[in-house]
């Protein structure tokens, strides 16, 4: 199958035919004809299966067939949870709309707003943005959403769990009734499927992967180790593997900045990405690590949903996410477009909890291997195949005394 044979128009698969883009993958193929015929979808698919090109290929040639925008105004809206997401999914935006008569703009906070401001100024066709400064601009009077035919929440999951819930909600409340929204996602909890219920007029669901599951072409496992040995543990892999570049994650931005104190001290290359850091050197260790000018990147979850690398081989946990869907799209950022890549975890007695809830939504019992020299004090509790964590069983009590022994096997009899 090709993309012209979706229908797409011959400017775009043109751009598609230099991009070395030939064949599109399964939720495009599902995706791409369900938009053009201006139909709601919530779609779930892997990482690096092709989402953005999915939603943005057809929303761009329903703009190229569909008038101009006006001043302060966006007649499509892509909404994501992070600063790196966005500045990734309007990259491909402008990649894909190359040679159409279309403007598009990203913003985000943590930098200046009133550039941003400015550009709005004649309108935008594509506008990708997070909630935050979104709403923000709107407060500046600088966009009004009466003109967007169509919403894009990207990494739908995120934009509708707690963290954005209030913000997702004044924007729902400020878009036209009549609208085309989409929803696309690596996971979907069933709470956010009910909730997408209330979005979504009659939607064509599409499911190009099995619900919530993890990149078959990557390997994945867990060593047990004790808290206190992490980091050693952590240099250790990389002084002992010969990955080229790494993608580590640490729960809290106190434990990335000692990561990377660390391996500094070691003369390993590194750099990271926090919520404490200032976006343009967020975007600035982003790019070293694409460019291969730092062989690790170090960062909290707010690098997890942004970070597109080709060939990236490893990916390793430092820190369980408390979030179990978190943890899919981590190991997402390896083993994209059918490449191999490693995932490995390194889990303490106390993260048991959250390895069983990994292990639950990705239906699968991950591999424990242990690293000679590690060998944890504090043992990592079992889990079964359904990620339940196994109890060691109780040694029975000695009785008191001279109390005879009796096994709880024993029937009395009256």
């Amino acid at each position: 199958m090709s993309f012209a044979s979706l229908g797409l128009i011959e400017p775009i698969v043109r751009t598609l035919d230099a991009l070395a883009y030939h064949t599109p993958t399964a939720v495009q193929e599902q995706a791409i004809p369900a938009i053009l015929a201006g139909n709601d979808v919530m779609a779930a698919a892997q990482t690096g299966t092709g989402k953005t090109a999915g939603f943005t290929l057809p929303i761009l040639q329903r703009l190229v067939m569909g008038g101009k925008v006006g001043n302060n105004a966006a007649r499509a809206l892509i909404l994501v949870p992070t600063r790196e997401l966005a500045e990734q999914v309007h990259e491909s935006v402008r990649t894909y709309a190359e040679g159409l008569p279309l403007r598009s703009m990203v913003a985000y906070g943590g930098v200046s707003i009133n550039p941003q401001m400015m550009t709005l100024r004649k309108g935008v066709d594509v506008l990708v943005a997070t909630p935050g400064r979104l709403l923000d601009l709107h407060r500046q009077n600088a966009v009004h959403f009466n003109e967007v035919k169509t919403l894009v929440l990207d990494e739908a999951d995120r934009m509708l769990d707690l963290g954005f819930a209030r913000e997702l909600d004044n924007i729902l409340k400020l878009l036209p009734k009549k609208r085309q929204t989409l929803l696309f996602s690596a996971t979907f909890s069933d709470p956010i499927r009910a909730l997408s219920n209330q979005m979504l007029r009659e939607p064509v669901r599409i499911e190009a992967t099995p619900r919530n599951t993890t990149v078959a072409a990557i390997r994945q496992w867990v060593i047990p180790v004790d808290k206190k040995r992490k980091a050693a543990l952590f240099v250790h892999l990389l002084e002992r593997r010969d990955w080229t570049q790494v993608l580590a994650f640490a729960r809290t931005r106190k434990g990335v900045d000692e990561l990377v104190g660390l391996l500094e001290s070691k003369g390993i290359p590194v750099d990271s990405i926090h919520g404490d850091k200032p976006q343009p050197a967020r975007l600035r260790a982003l790019d070293r690590f694409k460019a291969g000018e730092v062989r690790v990147l170090i960062a909290t979850d707010v690098a997890a949903r942004g970070i597109d690398i080709d060939d990236l081989p490893a990916v390793i946990n430092v820190d369980l996410p408390i979030v179990a869907e978190d943890y899919v799209h981590r190991t997402g950022r390896t083993g994209r477009k059918g490449a191999s890549g490693e995932a490995v975890s390194l889990v303490c007695a106390d993260e048991v909890e959250q390895l069983a809830a990994i292990e639950v939504l990705t239906r699968q019992t991950l591999e424990r291997v242990e690293e000679p020299g590690y060998a944890p004090e504090h043992r990592v509790p079992q889990t079964d195949a359904k990620g339940q964590i196994v109890k060691k069983p109780k040694k029975p009590k000695k009785p008191k005394g001279n109390a005879p022994v009796v096994s709880e096997d024993v029937r009395f009899r009256r």
